[in-house]
């Protein structure tokens, strides 16, 4: 049963990666009481610390869910346009309807203009959803803080994934940015289709013999 009158807090990672998807955490609540002690910036905390986070949250919140852009959909739609896809997904997943949202940053990422609603296959009904963008909010908001952690965790484990078609590009250490061993990787390799293949990055007009 759905629950009204609940607030949201979303929060992205990978927009800044060159590789892999762009997820974004969203985390209902009714109270900002009897949060579990140690959220913080996903940053901030270390791989054992977050992972520790990921049952206390789901456990402690109304409702959590992920939504995530793939790299082809950030290719075909740039990264701003696949920040307001994926957090329509994690919208779409909760098992509640939120009343508001909090949105890390000072952009509301989810509104999205006529041609992606046109073309994008995702229903856009979040678009008029109340919003506060909070400057720093994975530091500032706890809501905003748990969707970062709960999207750090899923999304480094996707990453660990891709390590295993492609180990070449050490995406289980770099998480699929711009590390000094993924440059040389992409210098070497070219570009798999794991990486976002419109930006300017080494390797981009190499001819990739993995997957």
């Amino acid at each position: 049963m759905s629950q009204y009158g609940c607030v949201v807090g979303l929060d992205e990672v990978g927009r800044g990666a060159v590789a892999g998807p762009l997820t974004v955490g969203a985390v209902a609540i009714n109270s900002v009481t009897d949060f579990p002690r140690g959220i913080n910036d996903s940053k901030k905390l270390s791989a054992r610390q977050r992972e520790r986070l990921v049952l206390p949250i789901q456990e402690w919140c109304v409702a959590w869910s992920l939504g995530s852009s793939s790299p082809q959909e950030i290719d075909e739609w740039g990264i701003a346009a696949s920040l307001t896809l994926a957090a329509h997904r994690a919208l779409l997943g909760l098992a509640v309807v939120p009343a508001c949202a909090l949105l890390d940053g000072n952009i509301n990422f989810l509104r999205s203009d006529r041609t992606l609603t046109e073309l994008a296959p995702v229903d856009f009904h979040y678009s008029r959803l109340p919003v506060r963008t909070v400057v720093r909010g994975d530091q500032n908001s706890v809501t905003i803080a748990a969707a970062s952690i709960l999207a750090k965790v899923y999304r480094d484990a996707e990453m660990v994934k891709l390590a295993e078609k492609a180990p070449e590009f050490g995406f289980s250490g770099n998480k699929g940015y711009l590390s000094r061993d993924h440059v040389t990787a992409l210098e070497a390799h070219g570009v798999s289709i794991w990486h976002r293949r419109s930006w300017s990055i080494p390797g981009k007009h190499a001819e990739y013999k993995g997957i």
